[in-house]
């Protein structure tokens, strides 16, 4: 059975702080990588910056993200780029600077995170009438990451939470690849790769079926709807986030995922040695 591609989550966020250079550069070690996720969103005045959190001041297992305070879309790039991540040396770094770090050889799923608004509605299939205007709310950034990217020689992914990211990314180039993050409704989530003939989705690990049919890690919602199963029928990847240990690895690994994201290198090498 092929073992899936193993997607390091922020730069493997358990062993670097997350998103940062310092992360790119450690995860391209392990030649178990074939792609990493980052997060982008931007800073003030636009410049894709790459960083998970709408704030500085967010924490990680009572840990300070940052030294800095306020909003990341308030924040002018120079200071961006003095900020320190979770009590190390690394800083919050540019989209660009991402890319340099990253040879061609190692895949990137790129995160549309934000667009420099608040009222993202994060997790839903619009209706209709709201699908242009989400759109275009989100089209001013999706250009500048897409300009950033182009210059890149590797595999692109781009996945987010927001419809109207892909809409707008879908409406920018049709030269990438595209993912809907599915939540709690996975039948949302479907709709939208459907709409936007996305090539992958990628659903929290508590939503795939295990190969055991008796596992207890299933959901009311994975009764109604086998979403590795749908994917697969209508030809899409499926990339399960975010993986902290071998027994979940392993797990979906059985389950026949395409992709596992995942925090900490190596999960995949311990479960083949057993």
């Amino acid at each position: 059975m092929a073992r899936p591609a193993v997607i390091a989550h922020r730069g493997y966020a358990g062993i670097a702080p997350e998103n940062t250079v310092a992360a790119i550069e450690r995860a391209v070690e392990y030649d178990e990588t074939a792609m990493i996720e980052i997060d982008v969103r931007p800073a003030a005045y636009g410049t894709p910056v790459v960083v998970h959190d709408d704030r500085l001041e967010g924490t990680r297992d009572g840990r300070p993200l940052t030294d800095g305070i306020g909003l990341v879309r308030e924040t002018p790039l120079e200071a961006l780029q003095e900020t320190r991540v979770l009590g190390t040396e690394a800083t919050v770094p540019t989209l660009a600077d991402v890319l340099e770090a990253t040879p061609e050889t190692v895949g990137l799923n790129v995160e549309l995170k934000g667009a420099g608004r608040s009222d993202l509605r994060v997790g839903e299939s619009l209706p209709p009438d709201e699908r242009a205007a989400r759109r275009e709310a989100w089209r001013p950034f999706v250009e500048r990451v897409v300009a950033d990217c182009d210059a890149f020689g590797g595999d692109l992914l781009f996945s987010s939470f927001c419809e109207g990211a892909i809409a707008a990314l879908r409406d920018v180039t049709a030269e990438y690849a595209a993912a809907p993050l599915l939540r709690d409704d996975l039948a949302a989530g479907l709709e939208i790769a459907r709409r936007y003939e996305c090539e992958a989705i990628h659903p929290p690990q508590s939503a795939i079926r295990s190969a055991d049919a008796d596992s207890e890690s299933a959901t009311e919602t994975d009764d109604e709807i086998d979403v590795l199963e749908t994917a697969h029928e209508e030809g899409r990847a499926v990339n399960a986030w975010t993986v902290t240990n071998w027994v979940q690895f392993d797990r979906l690994a059985a389950a026949g995922v395409d992709g596992i994201i995942a925090d900490y290198p190596g999960l995949g090498r311990e479960s083949s040695r057993r």
